[in-house]
C-alpha cells in the first residue's frame, strides 16, 4: 500500500465513531447536526435494509429529540400524502402495509418493504402520542402526472364542482396520448402534437387564486395544499417527459428542481401553520451528496437535490451519506422487471468504498473534521446502486469520480450489507409513469 493511502486510513481509523446499534451511536453526530432545519439522509441503493434501518433511527431521533417535524422522501406526492394521512391519525387505513398500498408502480419495493412499514408504524405512534407536535410524510418526486391531476379534480369534486369541470376540461389535453407519459413527451416532441403547458399552469393559477377552503376531506387547509401540489407537479412532469427527448441531463435537472420547488412549499405551508419547519429528506445519494462535488456537476452540467438545499439554507443544511462495501441487494436487472435479491460486488481497489472497507466495521465519520476532509477532498470513484443492478457492468453503469469531503458533510459506513425485504412476494410489475433514471434507476 503506497504511504500516502496508509496515512489516509490510519486518519480514518482514528476519526471513525463505530456503529454497533447501541442507542448511543449517533449522539455525537447529533452534536454535529447542531441547529440545522434539513438534515438530508442517503442511501448508496435503492434496496439495502442497513440504509433505510438506520436512517429511521437517525430520523426517529431527529422527531423525538430535535423537533423535527416532517420527513421529505423520493416518493410520488399522492402517495406519500395517503401514508402522510395515515401517521397523522387521519385516515381510514388500519396498518401501515394499507397505507403503503398506493406504492403499486416500478419500483414498489422501494417504499412497500419492512423497514419502511416499521418507520410508518413508529410515526403514527409518535404522533398519536404527541397531539399538535406530529411529523409529516411527504413525496418529492413528480413521475405521478395522471394520478396527480386525477388527484386535482377529485379535490375540486369536493369544494366547487364548476371549478372540477374546468379542470377536466383543461386536463382532457392530456388524453389524446393515454396513460403513459412517455408516448405524451414523444409526440410533443416529434409528432407535431401541441404542449398542453398552457393547459396545466393555468390550472395551478386558478387553484392559487382561490383561498384555502374548508374541504370534506380529513384535513381542511391541508386538503388545498395537496390538491396545489398536485397541480403544481402536473407542470413540472409535463416538463419533465417532453424533456427526456431533449437530453438526459435536462430532464435530470428539472427532476430534482422539482424536489426542490417541494421542499420549499413543504416550509412555506409550514410557517402559514405557525410551525417552523425541520425537515429530514430521504433519498438516494446522487440526489442528495452535493452535485457540484461529482462529474454530475462538473462534467454533465446536472444539479441536485442537495446543492439546491444548500444553496438555498446554506446554514441550515446537513447531508448525510451512507456506503458498503459488500453483501446482497434488492434490485431488478433492468425497468420494470421484479425485484430480486443480488450479490454486491466488493468495492473496486482505490475507490471510496474499498477506502472504507480498509478502516474496517461499522462507523461514520465526520466529514467536517479537517483531517477528514483533507484525506477525502480528492476524486474519487463512488458506487451508486438505484433500483437496477448491473455488476456484469458494474464500473460503467454505477460508479461515478466525486470528491466525497465536498459532497456530504457526514458519512455512514456498513461494510457488508443485506438487501431489504420487501412487502410483496413480486415486486416488479407496474410502470405507469415511465421514468427517466441515472445512473440506472436513480
Amino acid at each position: 500500500m503506497p504511504h500516502a493511502e496508509a496515512d489516509l486510513i490510519q486518519t480514518l481509523q482514528d476519526a471513525a465513531r463505530p456503529l454497533s446499534g447501541a442507542s448511543h451511536d449517533y449522539d455525537e453526530l447529533l452534536e454535529r447536526i447542531g441547529d440545522a432545519r434539513f438534515v438530508l439522509i442517503g442511501e448508496a441503493s435503492h434496496g439495502t435494509h442497513e440504509f433505510y434501518r438506520e436512517r429511521a433511527r437517525l430520523t426517529r431521533r431527529l422527531i423525538e429529540e430535535r423537533g423535527f417535524t416532517a420527513v421529505a422522501v423520493e416518493a410520488d406526492w399522492p402517495d406519500a400524502y395517503r401514508v402522510n394521512r395515515y401517521v397523522r391519525g387521519q385516515s381510514e387505513d388500519g396498518s401501515a402495509e394499507e397505507a403503503l398500498e398506493d406504492f403499486q408502480r416500478f419500483p414498489k419495493w422501494m417504499w412497500r418493504n419492512e423497514d419502511v412499514h416499521h418507520f410508518v408504524e413508529w410515526l403514527r405512534g409518535h404522533n398519536g402520542r404527541h397531539p399538535g407536535a406530529e411529523a409529516g410524510f411527504y413525496g418529492l418526486d413528480l413521475y405521478s402526472l395522471h394520478r396527480s391531476m386525477r388527484a386535482v379534480v377529485e379535490y375540486l369534486d369536493t369544494v366547487d364542482p364548476e371549478a372540477a369541470a374546468r379542470a377536466r376540461k383543461r386536463y382532457a389535453c392530456f388524453d389524446h396520448f393515454g396513460e403513459n407519459p412517455q408516448a405524451y413527451g414523444y409526440a410533443t416532441e416529434y409528432g407535431n402534437r401541441e404542449p398542453c403547458e398552457d393547459a396545466a399552469v393555468t390550472q395551478l393559477l386558478e387553484l392559487q387564486r382561490r383561498e384555502a377552503e374548508p374541504s370534506r376531506g380529513p384535513l381542511g387547509e391541508d386538503e388545498h395544499f395537496y390538491a396545489e401540489q398536485n397541480a403544481r407537479l402536473a407542470i413540472n412532469a409535463e416538463n419533465y417527459y417532453r424533456a427526456m427527448f431533449r437530453g438526459r441531463d435536462e430532464s435530470w435537472n428539472i427532476r430534482d428542481s422539482h424536489m426542490a420547488e417541494t421542499l420549499e412549499a413543504l416550509v412555506e405551508h409550514g410557517e402559514g401553520q405557525g410551525r417552523r419547519p425541520k425537515i429530514v429528506v430521504w433519498a438516494h445519494n446522487s440526489h442528495l451528496g452535493d452535485a457540484r462535488a461529482s462529474e454530475m456537476g462538473w462534467l454533465r452540467g446536472e444539479l441536485n437535490l442537495g446543492q439546491l438545499t444548500r444553496e438555498r439554507w446554506p446554514e441550515e443544511t446537513f447531508i448525510i451519506g451512507q456506503s458498503t462495501h459488500h453483501g446482497t441487494v434488492t434490485a431488478a436487472g433492468d425497468w420494470g422487471e421484479p425485484a430480486r435479491t443480488g450479490r454486491v460486488r466488493p468495492g473496486l481497489p482505490g475507490s471510496l468504498e474499498d477506502v472504507l472497507h480498509q478502516v474496517g466495521g461499522d462507523f461514520w465519520l465526520d466529514l467536517r473534521s479537517p483531517d477528514v476532509a483533507d484525506g477525502l477532498r480528492d476524486e474519487r470513484l463512488q458506487r451508486f446502486i438505484g433500483v437496477i443492478y448491473r455488476p456484469e457492468t458494474e464500473r460503467w453503469s454505477h460508479y461515478v469520480h466525486t470528491r466525497p469531503a465536498e459532497m456530504y458533510d457526514a458519512l455512514l459506513h456498513f461494510d457488508e450489507t443485506s438487501a431489504v425485504v420487501p412487502l410483496d412476494a413480486t415486486a416488479g410489475d407496474e410502470a405507469e409513469e415511465v421514468a427517466d433514471t441515472f445512473p440506472f434507476g436513480q
